[in-house]
């Protein structure tokens, strides 16, 4: 799939606005966290106004969570990275400028920006509602500009609209974290008892969701993380423990947020008959064989990708998402890089969220 440069909204110059675009601030300078290259630290950058485009509105950035996907992208584990790149996908901001043909958003409107920032509407998968399988998608942060940044551009009918009194800091992980979690939970069907391998920002949100529909939780941490365990259970989990120790009971299914394919046959031989595993990740490393009697009895192993726009109006719409409390810590823009290097060593449970 051909991308272009991810900094290709930023003009290379300050220039006159255009005549199509309806602005509240005409003299934006914009400060952005950019990956030059894979394998470096981001470096802080000050950049020429970002101007909206047709279709497009421009934000000012409230907070943007930090997402293991942003690993995955900064790190060069997804494919066909193009550098200049600003990553960054759970992004919550105001309107501050409306590119010619926008309807439905206005100046001053509060609205989330998640991973899936645009689709062909036009392919197979987009014809049948399947728009996060698109053929040739959009994503913030990998293909399009992100939210580690003061200001970013995004099209206006994949910006998600949000409560004016919503919170910046505790709404920005429910973008990604909380509408994957949100997705992957779907796929477990009528489970009533879930294993959760990988207890980070995704799991403590979905723990909540899953405790609210009288749903069974029991999460599986790394060996000895006795802080994850503790809370996990402080969320309402039935049982925390080891990926490598057995669940007291057999699992309706296991959910795996967690880029480690050796749980996969872990989490096999944890369901019960007929059980599902759900992987929630957009990387992994390679799953390991193992014995076909693990798979055998309609057990079944399956992937999320990405997310629509209808997963993210069920889930901001939904009851037992008013209550959900999001355990975020908060780190200024320039330290973008601490923020990455601690949720890759798990030092902290809950999410991390920048703010500009």
């Amino acid at each position: 799939m051909a991308r272009a440069g991810v900094l290709s909204h930023v003009n290379p110059a300050r220039r006159r606005l255009r005549d199509d675009a309806i602005v509240r601030n005409e003299d934006v300078t914009m400060r952005a966290m950019v990956l030059n290259k894979i394998g470096e630290p981001l470096t802080l950058q000050t950049l020429p106004d970002p101007l909206p485009r047709d279709g497009e509105v421009r934000l000012r950035v409230e907070a943007c969570g930090v997402c293991r996907t942003d690993l995955h992208v900064v790190d060069g584990e997804l494919p066909d990275i193009v550098t200049p790149l600003i990553p960054g996908h759970e992004c919550v901001g105001m309107v501050e400028a409306l590119g010619a043909g926008v309807a439905g958003l206005k100046l001053g409107q509060r609205v989330g920006v998640p991973w899936l920032g645009g689709s062909c509407h036009h392919c197979e998968y987009c014809r049948e509602g399947r728009e996060n399988l698109c053929d040739t998608p959009e994503f913030t942060g990998y293909t399009r500009p992100g939210g580690f940044a003061s200001h970013i551009v995004a099209r206006a009918d994949y910006c998600v609209p949000l409560r004016d009194d919503a919170d910046p800091v505790a709404t920005a992980p429910l973008l990604c974290a909380g509408l994957i979690g949100w997705r992957c939970l779907a796929k477990t069907g009528r489970a009533k008892s879930i294993g959760l391998y990988g207890f980070g920002a995704a799991a403590h949100i979905v723990t909540q969701i899953a405790c609210r529909q009288q749903r069974r939780i029991y999460a599986f941490t790394r060996a000895g993380d006795i802080a994850a365990q503790t809370f996990a259970r402080s969320l309402g989990a039935e049982w925390a423990g080891s990926s490598g120790e057995p669940p007291p009971e057999p699992l309706d299914a296991a959910i795996l947020f967690a880029p480690v394919g050796d749980l996969v046959p872990q989490a096999l031989r944890a369901v019960r008959k007929g059980g599902r595993v759900v992987c929630g990740g957009i990387h992994m490393s390679d799953i390991p064989s193992f014995p076909y009697r693990w798979l055998w009895e309609e057990r079944e192993v399956v992937s999320v990708a990405n997310l629509t726009r209808a997963d993210a109006h069920d889930f901001f719409a939904a009851p037992e998402r008013n209550d959900i409390k999001t355990t975020t810590r908060i780190y200024p823009l320039e330290r973008a890089n601490q923020a990455l290097d601690d949720l890759r060593a798990g030092h902290f449970s809950g999410a991390a969220v920048l703010e500009p």
